[in-house]
């Protein structure tokens, strides 16, 4: 499917899309000659950044699951669009492979066991990137790259002492020089080398 945008007027009172789509993924078709009872429910959503992500129920008649399978949702958000056009998504299942990978751990534990291959690997993508988001670094730790990385005053590095302000991370060279920033560097694959702890050596009091 492709996308689809709407003036405030198409979302039907909805302020937000996580809201509108919410509403979208929630609704039951009786059942007709060609196709038994089917409704659909969202488990749990989240919107981040630009990406809508839900563990979306499918149920049959007396609400008995049949499965629950995650809907991915491309967002464009813009309140003040010159053209009214405030919103667009585009909206795709686990099955058609979306590249689109950063789905939150209490969406992927909600949903039931497939066998489809593109959800698989959407789902171990999914998983593989939040393996590198959920590591910890501490302050004095050296993250090192596969590649060098060229910044924007010309000088290449591939190793970075941690310097932590509270929850921000602040990058520097080794020997602590310099300030870098990296985009998206939980997201990135390094190596954290921990630094020699000192063992502290306490002596008994002479008697």
């Amino acid at each position: 499917m492709g996308w689809l945008y709407m003036h405030r007027a198409g979302m039907g009172g909805h302020e937000t899309p996580k809201a509108y789509l919410d509403d979208q993924l929630t609704y039951e078709r009786e059942a007709c000659e060609d196709a038994p009872f089917r409704g659909c429910r969202v488990l749990k959503s989240v919107f981040t950044g630009s990406t809508y992500y839900a563990a979306v129920e499918r149920y049959g008649e007396d609400r008995e699951r049949l499965y629950v399978t995650a809907v991915i949702c491309l967002v464009h958000w813009n309140p003040k669009a010159a053209d009214g056009l405030i919103f667009g998504y585009k909206d795709m299942d686990e099955q058609s492979g979306p590249v689109e990978a950063n789905c939150p751990r209490s969406i992927l534990e909600l949903l039931t066991s497939s066998s489809h291959p593109y959800a698989l690997d959407w789902r171990n993508r999914c998983y593989a990137m939040l393996r590198l988001k959920e590591r910890k670094v501490a302050d004095g730790d050296i993250l090192r790259l596969p590649e060098p990385l060229r910044f924007t005053d010309g000088s290449e590095h591939r190793e970075f002492r941690v310097s932590k302000r509270g929850s921000k991370i602040e990058l520097r060279t080794p020997d602590g020089f310099g300030a870098y920033r990296i985009s998206r560097l939980m997201e990135r694959r390094f190596e954290i080398i921990r630094p020699a702890r000192r063992i502290k050596t306490f002596f008994p009091i002479a008697q």
